[in-house]
C-alpha cells in the first residue's frame, strides 16, 4: 500500500489549487480546499516540483509539464483523459472534435463527464474543450478560471 500525501497553493488569479500524490505519482490537482484521498497533509518533493512547474506554467514559460501522473477511470475516461493530452497548447477542441480524436463518434454528453471527472485539471488540459459553437462550456474551476487559462495560452509569448 502506497502513502497519499496531499497539498494546498494559492495561487495569484487561480485561488487555491491542490495536488495530491504518492512518492512516484501526482494523482490529482483540483480546484479545491479539500483533499479526495490524501490521509497526510505534506509537501513532499513531488508535490513540490508539480507547484514548480503550475507556477511557471501560470508565468507562461512552461507549455509542457513533465511530471509522472496516474489516473484511474474507466476505460471511457482513461481514453477521453489520453485524448485531452494531445491537444496543443494555446489550442481548443470542440467535444465532438475530442470524440472524433480518440475514435468516439457519438455520445458527447458522456464525453463530457469523462471531461468534467478529469482528476488532473490544467495538466491533463480539459480547460481546452469548448462548445461546438465556440462558447466556454463547464469546468470544475469555474468558467473564470477556464477563460484565464485560455487566455493565458493564447497570449503572445516574447
Amino acid at each position: 500500500m502506497f502513502k497519499i500525501y496531499g497539498y494546498r497553493y494559492n495561487f495569484p488569479v487561480f485561488g487555491l489549487i491542490s495536488i495530491e500524490a504518492t512518492e512516484d505519482t501526482v494523482l490529482r490537482v483540483s480546484f479545491s480546499d479539500k483533499f479526495c484521498f490524501s490521509k497526510e497533509e505534506a509537501e513532499i518533493p513531488l508535490i513540490k516540483e508539480a507547484f514548480i512547474q503550475l507556477s511557471e506554467y501560470f508565468l507562461g514559460i512552461r507549455k509542457n509539464f513533465s511530471l509522472p501522473i496516474s489516473f484511474s477511470g474507466s476505460e471511457f475516461q482513461n481514453k477521453i483523459w489520453r485524448g485531452l493530452q494531445v491537444i496543443p497548447y494555446g489550442e481548443t477542441r470542440s467535444y465532438k472534435e475530442v470524440g472524433e480524436l480518440v475514435g468516439i463518434l457519438r455520445g458527447y454528453r458522456a464525453i463530457g463527464k469523462a471531461v468534467n471527472r478529469n482528476p488532473l485539471a490544467i495538466i491533463i488540459p480539459c480547460h481546452r474543450v469548448i462548445g461546438s459553437n465556440g462558447r466556454l462550456i463547464g469546468y470544475a474551476g469555474g468558467l473564470r478560471i477556464k477563460q484565464e487559462l485560455i487566455r493565458l495560452e493564447q497570449r503572445k509569448i516574447i
